[in-house]
């Protein structure tokens, strides 16, 4: 699978690809006017977390998964970043859970394991793919844009 589909694949220091055709989509309750919770600062950080969190932004800055907000242009909803070490790798996150209370719930149900299983129960291969990112290699709708925004003490993303 690997040597069919080499050209999907970032090897080395080849820049990372984004995952086309899924472009991830929210349905958020815009009826509601947003209110100032939603416009919130960044989180405070020790000088080793600033440092980490100018590496992870630089790296997406250089990807191009993000693009730095200007000075003139409207910001309504800032998500500060939320940063995790996890055996010694750090990661950078959103926290987007004021939006939560905006969010249309999903009307389909979630698969029960059983059921999943049993579809896997006569697979000769089982795959796991994983993006390096994870999702900032994802698509986003462009009316989404303006809500994924991030905001960390050297500026709005």
């Amino acid at each position: 699978m690997l040597r069919k589909n080499g050209p999907a694949f970032a090897i080395g220091e080849e820049p990372l690809g984004k995952i086309k055709g899924h472009d991830i989509e929210l349905y958020l309750d815009v009826e509601r006017p947003y209110p100032p919770i939603l416009r919130r600062p960044p989180y405070p950080a020790s000088l080793e977390s600033r440092k980490e969190i100018e590496k992870h932004i630089n790296e997406l800055l250089d990807m191009d998964f993000i693009r730095k907000i200007g000075h003139n242009e409207m910001v309504e909803i800032t998500t500060p970043v939320q940063f995790t070490w996890n055996d010694g790798k750090s990661r950078l996150c959103g926290d987007f859970r004021a939006l939560n209370n905006y969010k249309k719930a999903d009307r389909y149900p979630i698969p029960r394991i059983p059921h999943a299983l049993d579809k896997l129960a006569k697979a000769k291969y089982i795959k796991k793919m994983d993006c390096m990112k994870g999702f900032h290699q994802n698509g986003v709708k462009p009316k989404l844009m303006k809500l994924l925004r991030i905001i960390c003490h050297i500026g709005i993303y």
